[in-house]
């Protein structure tokens, strides 16, 4: 089943989440607003995508925090910090995509 995790602030979540409505596409929506993620969850994004892909150096929290001159380990930062991920992070059972990209959505959701 195609998850969507983010938060319902994020506009590009907000896009997801309306692309898989119109299209009438079968989704979970995990919002980090109200729940952690496990740590099996967590696991499971990192084995599909690198740190590099899942931290949001644009976000506001990244940079307010000063983490461009921090050094940091990029997992354990993600873990105590959901706000430095880049949302909406699509998933397909070992499969992730960090951001919104409708092509990939509109597959999985229709699979």
């Amino acid at each position: 089943m195609l998850q969507i995790i983010g938060t319902k602030k994020c506009k590009e979540t907000a896009k997801a989440l309306r692309a898989c409505k119109e299209r009438s596409l079968v989704f979970q929506f995990i919002n980090l607003s109200e729940r952690k993620l496990s740590d099996g969850e967590w696991e499971s994004l990192f084995r599909a995508l690198s740190s590099e892909e899942l931290l949001d150096t644009a976000s506001t929290y990244y940079q307010k925090n000063g983490y461009k001159f921090r050094e940091f380990e990029p997992q354990e930062e993600l873990k105590e910090h959901p706000e430095l991920l880049k949302t909406p992070i699509l998933r397909n059972k070992t499969k992730a995509v960090a951001g919104f990209d409708l092509p990939t959505l509109v597959e999985w959701g229709s699979a």
